[in-house]
């Protein structure tokens, strides 16, 4: 099935007059850079927040979490995956170090024996 999306022919089939400029059936001013930074009305968006705010304020007492306890245990999570990272970096490191201690003296002497014949 073909469908026609121009709008001023769509108007046109509606009963609009033919004469009517382009989307003026579908016109809305629009809105301010606050209203669109904010995502509606100032006052509608601080009323939402206040809302958030106090639920997850009352949730968080309720759990016996401070902003300060919150933080402190992020700070220390970080803290210990950089940590563990470094250790693995380091044990790998390690790896590295004894390997090659094997391996590069071996391909040194194979290499030597090569240049040989």
């Amino acid at each position: 099935m073909l469908v026609d999306h121009d709008r001023r022919r769509q108007g046109y089939q509606q009963g609009a007059p033919p004469n009517a400029p382009y989307g003026a059936e579908g016109y809305r001013s629009h809105p301010s850079a606050l209203r669109r930074f904010l995502g509606g009305s100032p006052a509608g968006v601080f009323l939402r927040l206040l809302f958030l705010s106090v639920l997850v304020g009352a949730s968080m007492s309720m759990l016996g979490l401070t902003p300060g306890r919150l933080f402190w245990h992020i700070y220390d999570s970080a803290r210990a995956l950089v940590e563990v990272g470094l250790a693995s970096l380091h044990d790998f490191g390690g790896w590295i170090v004894a390997g090659a201690i094997v391996v590069v003296p071996l391909w040194l002497i194979a290499r030597l024996f090569a240049v040989s014949r």
